[in-house]
Protein backbone atom coordinates (compact mmCIF):
# COMPACT_ATOMS: atom_id res chain seq x y z
CA UNK A 1 0.00 0.00 0.00
CA UNK A 2 1.48 3.58 -0.56
CA UNK A 3 2.03 5.60 2.77
CA UNK A 4 -1.49 6.06 5.11
CA UNK A 5 -2.11 9.84 4.43
CA UNK A 6 -1.41 10.62 8.32
CA UNK A 7 1.97 8.76 8.17
CA UNK A 8 2.67 11.13 4.88
CA UNK A 9 1.26 14.48 6.91
CA UNK A 10 4.14 12.75 9.78
CA UNK A 11 7.13 12.86 7.63
CA UNK A 12 5.78 16.40 5.55
CA UNK A 13 5.64 17.72 9.55
CA UNK A 14 9.34 16.31 10.42
CA UNK A 15 10.62 18.18 7.27
CA UNK A 16 9.45 21.66 8.63
CA UNK A 17 12.38 23.76 9.23
CA UNK A 18 11.53 24.31 12.84
CA UNK A 19 10.87 20.57 13.32
CA UNK A 20 13.29 18.36 15.54
CA UNK A 21 16.14 17.36 14.12
CA UNK A 22 15.24 13.32 15.43
CA UNK A 23 15.99 11.84 11.70
CA UNK A 24 19.07 13.24 11.76
CA UNK A 25 20.75 11.57 15.07
CA UNK A 26 24.20 11.03 14.15
CA UNK A 27 24.77 15.25 14.40
CA UNK A 28 23.36 15.30 17.76
CA UNK A 29 24.85 14.19 20.85
CA UNK A 30 22.61 11.35 23.48
CA UNK A 31 21.43 14.54 25.42
CA UNK A 32 20.29 16.44 22.52
CA UNK A 33 18.18 13.60 21.01
CA UNK A 34 16.61 13.07 23.93
CA UNK A 35 15.35 16.89 24.10
CA UNK A 36 14.38 16.25 20.54
CA UNK A 37 12.48 13.20 21.10
CA UNK A 38 9.86 15.19 23.51
CA UNK A 39 9.21 17.65 20.75
CA UNK A 40 8.14 15.13 18.00
CA UNK A 41 5.17 16.43 16.99
CA UNK A 42 2.63 13.13 17.31
CA UNK A 43 4.29 12.18 20.94
CA UNK A 44 3.98 15.38 22.43
CA UNK A 45 0.52 16.73 24.69
CA UNK A 46 -1.23 13.75 24.27
CA UNK A 47 -4.53 13.06 25.75
CA UNK A 48 -3.97 10.64 29.15
CA UNK A 49 -6.52 8.42 30.15
CA UNK A 50 -6.97 7.87 33.62
CA UNK A 51 -6.23 4.61 35.57
CA UNK A 52 -7.19 3.50 38.96
CA UNK A 53 -4.06 3.79 40.37
CA UNK A 54 -0.25 5.10 39.67
CA UNK A 55 2.64 4.22 41.90
CA UNK A 56 6.11 4.73 41.14
CA UNK A 57 9.42 2.40 42.82
CA UNK A 58 13.03 1.78 42.57
CA UNK A 59 14.13 -1.84 42.64
CA UNK A 60 18.58 -2.36 42.69
CA UNK A 61 20.12 -3.91 39.22
CA UNK A 62 23.29 -4.32 39.04
CA UNK A 63 24.91 -1.61 38.92
CA UNK A 64 22.05 1.39 39.43
CA UNK A 65 18.79 2.05 40.81
CA UNK A 66 15.94 1.34 38.68
CA UNK A 67 12.64 3.37 38.83
CA UNK A 68 9.53 2.07 37.92
CA UNK A 69 5.82 3.07 37.06
CA UNK A 70 3.10 0.79 37.98
CA UNK A 71 0.10 1.29 36.26
CA UNK A 72 -3.13 -0.24 37.74
CA UNK A 73 -6.56 -0.44 35.70
CA UNK A 74 -10.39 -0.41 37.73
CA UNK A 75 -11.26 -3.97 39.11
CA UNK A 76 -10.36 -5.82 42.04
CA UNK A 77 -7.71 -7.88 40.82
CA UNK A 78 -5.23 -9.92 41.39
CA UNK A 79 -4.70 -8.19 37.90
CA UNK A 80 -2.61 -10.12 35.29
CA UNK A 81 0.94 -8.16 34.67
CA UNK A 82 3.06 -6.37 31.54
CA UNK A 83 6.14 -5.82 32.39
CA UNK A 84 6.83 -3.02 29.67
CA UNK A 85 10.11 -1.69 28.07
CA UNK A 86 10.22 1.42 26.21
CA UNK A 87 11.69 2.16 22.64
CA UNK A 88 14.26 5.21 21.98
CA UNK A 89 17.07 2.75 20.63
CA UNK A 90 18.72 1.98 24.14
CA UNK A 91 19.68 5.68 23.99
CA UNK A 92 16.39 7.83 24.32
CA UNK A 93 12.78 7.44 26.27
CA UNK A 94 11.92 7.73 29.12
CA UNK A 95 8.95 6.99 31.56
CA UNK A 96 7.01 10.54 31.52
CA UNK A 97 7.08 9.77 27.04
CA UNK A 98 5.39 6.19 27.65
CA UNK A 99 2.86 7.29 30.47
CA UNK A 100 0.20 7.95 27.73
CA UNK A 101 0.71 4.67 25.75
CA UNK A 102 1.17 2.69 29.30
CA UNK A 103 -2.34 3.91 30.49
CA UNK A 104 -3.84 2.73 27.06
CA UNK A 105 -2.70 -0.89 27.44
CA UNK A 106 -3.40 -0.80 31.35
CA UNK A 107 -6.92 -0.12 30.96
CA UNK A 108 -7.41 -1.95 27.40
CA UNK A 109 -6.11 -5.18 28.87
CA UNK A 110 -7.46 -4.78 32.18
CA UNK A 111 -3.60 -5.79 33.47
CA UNK A 112 -1.02 -3.79 35.60
CA UNK A 113 1.63 -2.22 33.39
CA UNK A 114 4.88 -2.31 34.80
CA UNK A 115 6.65 0.41 32.82
CA UNK A 116 10.75 0.29 33.08
CA UNK A 117 13.61 3.20 33.40
CA UNK A 118 16.11 1.03 32.43
CA UNK A 119 19.46 2.43 31.98
CA UNK A 120 20.16 4.22 28.82
CA UNK A 121 23.36 3.91 26.38
CA UNK A 122 25.54 5.36 26.40
CA UNK A 123 25.80 5.80 30.14
CA UNK A 124 25.07 2.21 30.43
CA UNK A 125 26.67 0.12 27.98
CA UNK A 126 25.05 -3.19 26.78
CA UNK A 127 23.99 -5.67 28.24
CA UNK A 128 24.06 -3.24 31.45
CA UNK A 129 20.22 -1.85 30.13
CA UNK A 130 19.09 -5.73 29.74
CA UNK A 131 20.00 -6.63 32.98
CA UNK A 132 17.85 -4.04 34.58
CA UNK A 133 14.83 -4.92 32.91
CA UNK A 134 15.08 -8.54 33.84
CA UNK A 135 15.83 -7.44 37.27
CA UNK A 136 13.07 -5.23 36.95
CA UNK A 137 11.16 -8.51 35.98
CA UNK A 138 11.99 -10.58 38.52
CA UNK A 139 11.15 -7.73 41.17
CA UNK A 140 7.83 -7.41 40.22
CA UNK A 141 6.90 -10.93 40.95
CA UNK A 142 8.94 -10.86 44.08
CA UNK A 143 6.24 -8.28 44.91
CA UNK A 144 3.08 -9.53 43.55
CA UNK A 145 1.39 -9.19 46.86
CA UNK A 146 2.01 -5.78 46.94
CA UNK A 147 0.89 -4.80 43.12
CA UNK A 148 -1.91 -7.00 43.32
CA UNK A 149 -0.92 -9.14 40.10
CA UNK A 150 -1.04 -12.95 40.01
CA UNK A 151 2.42 -14.05 39.55
CA UNK A 152 1.46 -16.84 37.22
CA UNK A 153 -0.02 -14.31 34.24
CA UNK A 154 3.33 -12.74 33.58
CA UNK A 155 4.16 -10.96 30.07
CA UNK A 156 6.82 -8.84 28.53
CA UNK A 157 6.25 -6.03 26.38
CA UNK A 158 7.94 -3.32 24.44
CA UNK A 159 8.37 -1.45 21.22
CA UNK A 160 11.55 -0.83 18.37
CA UNK A 161 14.47 -1.41 21.22
CA UNK A 162 12.59 -2.00 24.18
CA UNK A 163 10.59 -4.86 21.68
CA UNK A 164 14.30 -6.06 21.48
CA UNK A 165 14.88 -5.96 25.44
CA UNK A 166 11.57 -7.92 26.04
CA UNK A 167 12.93 -10.62 23.40
CA UNK A 168 15.83 -11.20 25.60
CA UNK A 169 14.57 -11.10 28.67
CA UNK A 170 12.82 -13.95 27.34
CA UNK A 171 15.48 -15.70 26.24
CA UNK A 172 17.45 -15.12 29.53
CA UNK A 173 14.12 -16.45 31.65
CA UNK A 174 14.46 -19.39 29.36
CA UNK A 175 18.53 -19.81 30.18
CA UNK A 176 18.18 -18.93 33.67
CA UNK A 177 15.23 -20.98 34.65
CA UNK A 178 13.28 -17.95 35.29
CA UNK A 179 11.19 -16.29 36.02
CA UNK A 180 8.44 -17.50 34.03
CA UNK A 181 6.85 -15.53 31.72
CA UNK A 182 3.49 -16.16 29.70
CA UNK A 183 3.72 -14.26 27.06
CA UNK A 184 5.92 -11.83 25.23
CA UNK A 185 4.62 -8.15 23.15
CA UNK A 186 6.86 -7.63 20.37
CA UNK A 187 6.26 -4.43 18.65
CA UNK A 188 8.40 -3.57 15.61
CA UNK A 189 11.27 -5.05 17.41
CA UNK A 190 14.84 -4.72 16.53
CA UNK A 191 15.64 -8.50 16.38
CA UNK A 192 19.33 -8.32 14.57
CA UNK A 193 21.92 -5.81 15.26
CA UNK A 194 23.53 -6.71 12.14
CA UNK A 195 21.04 -4.51 10.36
CA UNK A 196 21.53 -6.13 6.92
CA UNK A 197 17.73 -7.30 5.96
CA UNK A 198 16.19 -5.78 2.62
CA UNK A 199 13.79 -3.66 4.21
CA UNK A 200 17.04 -1.92 5.97
CA UNK A 201 18.09 -0.76 3.25
CA UNK A 202 14.92 -0.76 1.33
CA UNK A 203 13.98 2.63 3.57
CA UNK A 204 17.64 3.48 4.75
CA UNK A 205 16.21 6.94 4.50
CA UNK A 206 12.94 9.26 4.39
CA UNK A 207 10.37 6.97 6.64
CA UNK A 208 11.66 9.00 9.56
CA UNK A 209 13.68 5.79 11.08
CA UNK A 210 16.60 5.59 8.99
CA UNK A 211 19.60 3.38 9.03
CA UNK A 212 22.33 6.01 9.83
CA UNK A 213 20.02 6.47 12.99
CA UNK A 214 19.77 2.80 13.70
CA UNK A 215 24.05 2.20 13.34
CA UNK A 216 24.03 6.14 15.66
CA UNK A 217 21.92 3.97 18.18
CA UNK A 218 23.73 0.98 17.79
CA UNK A 219 27.10 2.54 18.33
CA UNK A 220 26.33 4.24 21.84
CA UNK A 221 24.63 0.89 22.68
CA UNK A 222 27.26 -1.51 22.40
CA UNK A 223 30.76 -2.21 23.49
CA UNK A 224 32.11 -2.99 20.34
CA UNK A 225 31.69 -4.91 17.22
CA UNK A 226 31.46 -8.44 18.44
CA UNK A 227 28.25 -7.09 20.43
CA UNK A 228 26.27 -7.41 17.18
CA UNK A 229 26.42 -11.12 17.69
CA UNK A 230 25.52 -11.57 20.76
CA UNK A 231 22.13 -13.45 21.35
CA UNK A 232 20.66 -11.47 23.88
CA UNK A 233 21.68 -8.50 21.50
CA UNK A 234 20.83 -9.92 18.75
CA UNK A 235 17.74 -12.64 18.79
CA UNK A 236 17.21 -13.51 15.31
CA UNK A 237 20.55 -14.61 15.32
CA UNK A 238 19.93 -17.09 18.23
CA UNK A 239 20.33 -21.06 17.13
CA UNK A 240 17.95 -22.26 19.06
CA UNK A 241 14.30 -20.50 19.98
CA UNK A 242 12.36 -22.71 21.20
CA UNK A 243 10.76 -23.09 24.56
CA UNK A 244 9.78 -19.47 24.65
CA UNK A 245 6.40 -17.80 25.39
CA UNK A 246 4.23 -17.03 22.58
CA UNK A 247 4.11 -13.53 20.84
CA UNK A 248 2.28 -10.86 19.29
CA UNK A 249 4.87 -9.31 16.60
CA UNK A 250 3.64 -6.76 15.28
CA UNK A 251 5.78 -4.59 11.96
CA UNK A 252 5.23 -1.49 10.05
CA UNK A 253 5.55 -1.92 6.45
CA UNK A 254 7.51 0.74 5.70
CA UNK A 255 10.01 0.27 8.09
CA UNK A 256 13.46 -0.34 8.26
CA UNK A 257 13.33 -3.45 11.04
CA UNK A 258 10.27 -4.91 9.17
CA UNK A 259 11.99 -7.85 7.57
CA UNK A 260 14.11 -8.70 10.80
CA UNK A 261 10.95 -8.90 13.48
CA UNK A 262 8.87 -10.78 10.48
CA UNK A 263 11.98 -12.81 10.59
CA UNK A 264 11.79 -13.51 14.01
CA UNK A 265 8.02 -14.38 13.96
CA UNK A 266 8.67 -17.11 11.68
CA UNK A 267 12.04 -18.47 13.47
CA UNK A 268 9.79 -18.47 16.33
CA UNK A 269 7.13 -19.96 14.80
CA UNK A 270 9.38 -22.64 13.51
CA UNK A 271 10.92 -23.44 17.08
CA UNK A 272 7.16 -24.53 18.07
CA UNK A 273 5.95 -21.39 19.65
CA UNK A 274 3.18 -20.11 19.29
CA UNK A 275 3.16 -16.77 17.12
CA UNK A 276 0.62 -13.97 15.52
CA UNK A 277 2.43 -12.17 13.46
CA UNK A 278 0.69 -8.57 12.24
CA UNK A 279 2.13 -6.55 9.41
CA UNK A 280 0.39 -2.74 9.40
CA UNK A 281 0.48 -1.94 6.22
CA UNK A 282 0.73 2.05 4.49
CA UNK A 283 2.57 2.34 8.34
CA UNK A 284 6.00 3.84 9.70
CA UNK A 285 8.10 2.97 12.14
CA UNK A 286 6.63 4.43 15.32
CA UNK A 287 2.96 4.26 14.34
CA UNK A 288 1.82 2.42 17.66
CA UNK A 289 0.91 5.87 19.59
CA UNK A 290 -2.59 7.25 20.02
CA UNK A 291 -1.96 10.06 17.54
CA UNK A 292 -2.54 7.89 14.96
CA UNK A 293 -5.66 6.15 13.78
CA UNK A 294 -3.79 2.94 13.27
CA UNK A 295 -1.88 3.44 15.99
CA UNK A 296 -4.81 3.73 18.03
CA UNK A 297 -6.18 0.45 16.54
CA UNK A 298 -2.61 -1.45 17.55
CA UNK A 299 -2.85 -0.22 21.02
CA UNK A 300 -6.60 -1.78 21.16
CA UNK A 301 -4.68 -5.08 19.69
CA UNK A 302 -2.37 -5.35 21.68
CA UNK A 303 -4.73 -4.88 24.64
CA UNK A 304 -7.24 -7.29 23.68
CA UNK A 305 -4.16 -9.70 22.79
CA UNK A 306 -2.82 -9.11 26.32
CA UNK A 307 -6.59 -9.80 28.10
CA UNK A 308 -6.68 -13.15 26.17
CA UNK A 309 -2.83 -14.63 26.79
CA UNK A 310 -3.41 -13.50 30.58
CA UNK A 311 -7.02 -14.72 31.05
Amino acid sequence: MPLHPEARAALEALNDPNAPPITELSSLTPEQAREALTEVPWLADLAVEPVAKIEVFTTEGRERSIPVRVFTPEGSGPFGVLVYFHGGGWVIGDLELYDPMSRILANASSCVVVCVDYGLAPENKFPVGLEDCYAATCWTLENAAMLNIDPARLAVGGDSSGGNLAAAVCLMARDKGGPAIRFQLLVYPCTNCLFDSPSCFEFREGYFLTLDSMQWFRGHYLRDENDRLHPYASPLLVPDLSSLPPALVITAEYDPLRDEGEAYAVRLQEAGNEVVSVRYLGQLHGFSVPAFTAGRQALAMQGMTLRAALA
